[in-house]
């Protein structure tokens, strides 16, 4: 067994190992440490594979990102895992044909879609280029249109994700810097007219004073 063939063992059983103990750990803290640890070990594969696009964008995009943000969501939040757990085992044996039959999808998908005898070869300018390289070719020649509506919905996505959680404080105090120029005379001062009110004089005060001298 070569180098090579070693290393791709050894992370493919750490990142087996790693996927088990996401779905077995009574933490959600230690799941979402093992799911790093997945994410890890399956970008080591990818650079195995020569795909470093791939590799690095698992790290930035998952590692660095999304699973950060979601360990301190859970770090945060006071998750009662007795209740989550609650109905487990119950529901066990229709989660577990489910995840049989997605896995043999995929088996039949990936066995079908990867047929290397048959597949045509690059051509020698492409094949001459980096991993990278030649991806953002290929992508931004014969797939811009997919990229761009791709984009566009993302964009629309967070827009609404900001449009949803939006919400206003009444505590909050802040400038309206429209609403200060568009002000008007009248919106400022308010001309009232009353009746004139006459106050009664007061009474004179009484002499509490007693008991003159002689």
């Amino acid at each position: 067994m070569d180098t090579l063939s070693l290393l791709f063992y050894t992370f493919a059983f750490v990142l087996v190992y790693a996927g088990f103990r996401v779905i077995t750990a009574r933490s959600p803290v230690t799941a979402a440490l093992h799911l790093v640890l997945a994410f890890a070990s399956a970008s080591c594969v990818w650079m195995l594979l020569q795909a470093e696009f791939l590799a690095i964008a698992l790290i930035l995009v998952y590692v660095g990102a999304v699973m950060v943000l979601f360990l301190f969501v859970v770090m945060m939040l006071d998750i009662n895992i007795d209740s989550l757990r609650q109905g487990f085992w119950k529901h066990f044996p229709l989660a577990g044909g489910i995840g049989a039959v997605i896995a043999v999808e995929m088996s039949f998908v990936l066995t079908r879609g990867f047929d290397l005898p048959t597949a045509k070869a690059m051509p020698p300018d492409v094949a001459k280029l980096p991993n990278t390289k030649a991806l953002g070719v290929e992508l931004y020649t014969h797939y811009l249109y997919p990229v761009q509506i791709a984009a566009v919905i993302l964009l629309v996505g967070i827009i609404a994700a900001i449009a949803l959680t939006l919400r206003k404080r009444k505590d909050s105090r802040a400038q309206n810097v429209g609403e200060q120029v568009r002000v008007k005379k009248g919106d400022r001062l308010r001309v009232v007219k009353m009746a004139a009110q006459v106050e009664a004089p007061a009474a004179p005060a009484a002499d509490t004073q007693t008991g003159g001298q002689a």
